[in-house]
């Protein structure tokens, strides 16, 4: 058995963050890591530009193969079976065993499934990973006309990917509005009107409830049965309705589960000398001031970044993430953070400016004095002030009219809020 004082199993942002951070204290402790997936390190978020062919593989690397070398990790593509934390070590679906001192799991997600009638035809795919849009690619040439499930943001990047292709798209959601999550009912009837534009047929309300196969062959797709009864032709199918945290590899371990791996603001689980980042692990959301699931690359590489510390002797707190994506659908950039839809809108504050000529639009949602909330439209430029604002916690209720205005910026905050600013700024 192979014995390693550190093992990550996962290669996506956390074991980059990870390596990273455990590089910085212990430049020679041995270091494994477990994949299984061949290509490390490959950005998600951009495998729609990859499937659109505005981008090659070089392109969305996040790190190359010599990152791996110049870190020394030992690697093994090959997928993990078992973990067993009394004797401290990796199964391996060959049966190899990796021993650890430290263990970092960043397994990530998986697309949540859907159960309806024909979702095993040939032609219906996933969009998670590089192999899911390399499937897709091979088939570019026989598409015509494609059917997307989910009008989240990972299927409103498939429809930009395939209209680019030019390829008839449907859209089918479930909810009202695309982008429910993020969104609220303003800010996604600029971006349907923007995809709409693109030729993309949007279907909102309605639901597929089956998938239909050729005379020929009933395995092979060849359209979809809407809830309202309306049949639609396509050639494949696409499901994004979703992810869901990579748990199997710790059901009935000691390692404390919820929605995904309970850690704590040290990126520690239950288990000592077990740390958990990324989709798989709850941590902390500085806005909701409690533990969540937060699947997004930038909290995944840096909740990596805490837990390698930690596993290498150091000790750093994890400051928290929260809800937080930054977009650009069919040329319209996209900032959402926090709460843009608080349940309890009662409690809140809600500021808006909405330029009815244009695609720009703002929304900061307050709560007892701070920014628990954020949208905006084509009009990102102050993005960062307001997520230190929100970060921070810090009251604006002095300068909340401001908030909006078209001159709000560095200069307009209070004199002691800018010190307290520069002073952080010359210090990191």
């Amino acid at each position: 058995m192979s014995k390693f004082k550190y093992v990550l199993i996962g290669g996506s942002a956390g074991a980059v963050g990870a390596v990273e951070a455990i590089r910085e204290i212990d430049s020679s402790g041995s270091l494994a890591l477990i994949s299984d997936e061949s290509l490390l390190a490959y950005s998600r978020p951009m495998i729609g530009e990859y499937l659109s062919g505005e981008v090659t593989i070089e392109g969305i690397m996040y790190r190359t193969g010599e990152f791996w070398n110049l870190s020394k990790v030992h690697l093994f593509c090959k997928r993990a079976i078992r973990i067993d934390l009394d004797d401290k070590f990796i199964m391996l679906d060959d049966e190899e065993k990796i021993g650890f001192e430290k263990l970092l799991i960043a397994t990530g997600s998986k697309p949540r499934t859907i159960e309806i009638d024909g979702i095993d035809k040939d032609g219906v795919f996933n969009f998670n990973t590089l192999t899911d849009a390399d499937a897709i690619r091979m088939k570019i040439g026989e598409i015509k006309k494609a059917i997307i499930i989910g009008g989240g943001l990972i299927g409103v990047c498939m429809a930009e990917a395939l209209a680019k292709r030019g390829i008839e798209v449907t859209l089918v959601e479930l909810r009202e509005n695309l982008l429910s999550l993020l969104l609220d009912s303003v800010a996604s009837n600029i971006i349907r009107t923007a995809v709409q534009k693109k030729g993309v047929n949007i279907i909102t309300d309605h639901s597929v409830q089956r998938i239909k196969g050729t005379e020929n062959n009933n395995n092979k797709v060849k359209g979809v049965v809407l809830d309202s009864g309306e049949e639609i032709l396509c050639d494949i199918v696409m499901v994004a309705i979703g992810v869901i945290p990579c748990i199997d590899l710790v059901r009935g371990t000691k390692i404390k589960i919820n929605r995904g791996i309970v850690v704590s603001r040290f990126m520690r689980t239950s288990v000592p000398d077990v740390y958990a980042c990324g989709d798989v692990a709850e941590a902390y959301d500085f806005v909701l001031d409690k533990s969540r699931v937060l699947p997004q690359w930038p909290i995944a590489y840096l909740g990596g970044k805490v837990a390698g510390y930690n596993m290498a002797g150091e000790t750093f707190k994890y400051p928290g993430g929260t809800v937080m994506s930054a977009l650009k659908y069919f040329d319209i950039p996209i900032i959402a953070i926090g709460q843009t839809n608080p349940k309890n809108s009662d409690e809140c504050q809600i500021l808006t400016s909405h330029d009815l000529s244009g695609t720009s639009y703002k929304k900061v949602v307050l709560k007892k004095g701070k920014i628990i909330g954020l949208i905006l439209v084509d009009d990102i430029e102050r993005a960062g002030l307001f997520f230190y604002l929100m970060s921070k916690g810090i009251n604006v209720d002095r300068f909340k009219e401001k908030l909006l205005s078209e001159d709000f910026g560095f200069i307009t905050l209070p004199k002691r809020l800018r010190r307290t600013m520069l002073a952080e700024s010359l210090t990191h």
